[in-house]
């Protein structure tokens, strides 16, 4: 019997136009009143969930959910959003990427659930557009003051030309995959997490809290960042608009999210057999 359900938000969850539909979202409070912890287990920081996260109208149930943010970086409760835990980029780490990027024409961003730096003096138009996705206004800022240990980082991204994207990861993925979780989670972004932080190490610290064993926890996702969250659950569901790898993941594929295939996936694998 599944006790947990852990949802991917773009690509899965959300439409293409960034918002989540009726269907999916009756679907998300059905299965909150069925008794099951749900999860909305995303790349995004928090300012790219709140305005979204109150399209889904939990706080009717004042329940205590939970979020897992940046990939697995930070997980908070959704009552009140407090941060419950966090993993950070250091400032040496900081230094490394930028130094790493060299010979690149490519931006490093560094971000927290409050924050979406770019280091340097503006941002390429790949870096604007994410930041349009997640609500928030790109800031500029320096090498000095990203290392300068005012700031607390829970990731890192490079955005650029998928060619040059591919060009940076081709070249450096056997040196950075030593120090470092790195996803190609778009084809314009490489994210650099702290070692051994991806969805599902989140997941299975939030399931152990909470008493869940893996074989309870019903995973949905669409993209390589979705990968390892797929495979651990003991159900792993993946979008029928997934990557390749994503749906090896996966035990199961489900229709596209513009279908609402999270919606269909609830109904086949948990309310039909709760």
């Amino acid at each position: 019997m599944i006790k947990l359900l852990a949802i991917d938000m773009d690509g899965t969850l959300l439409n293409e136009e960034k918002h989540i539909d009726t269907p999916q979202k009756e679907a998300v409070q059905k299965t909150i009143e069925a008794g099951i912890k749900v999860v909305l287990c995303t790349g995004r920081p928090l300012f790219g969930v709140l305005p979204v996260y109150g399209e889904l109208e939990l706080e009717k149930y004042n329940l205590d959910e939970y979020v897992i943010l940046n990939n697995g970086c930070s997980l908070r409760k959704t009552t009140n959003w407090e941060l419950l835990d966090n993993k950070e980029i250091t400032k040496e780490d900081v230094i490394y990427l930028d130094k790493l990027r060299k010979g690149y024409n490519l931006d490093l961003t560094v971000s927290n659930d409050n924050d979406y730096f770019v280091v340097g003096d503006k941002a390429n138009k790949y870096t604007i557009e994410d930041g349009k996705l997640v609500y928030v206004d790109i800031k500029p800022i320096s090498l000095e003051e990203a290392t300068s240990g005012k700031h607390t980082f829970f990731k890192s991204m490079y955005l650029g030309e998928e060619e040059e994207i591919q060009r940076f990861k081709n070249d450096n993925e056997n040196l950075l995959k030593d120090k470092y979780d790195a996803v190609l989670s778009q084809i314009h972004i490489f994210e650099m997490l702290p070692f051994g932080t991806n969805k599902a190490a989140a997941l299975k610290e939030l399931a152990e809290k909470l008493g869940i064993e893996r074989e309870e926890i019903m995973t949905i996702g669409d993209g390589n960042n979705d990968v390892e969250m797929l495979e651990f659950a003991g159900i792993g569901v993946a979008m029928g608009n997934g990557t390749e790898s994503a749906k090896k993941a996966a035990n199961y594929v489900t229709d596209t999210n513009e279908n609402h295939g999270v919606a269909k996936a609830i109904e086949k694998y948990i309310l039909s057999k709760n």
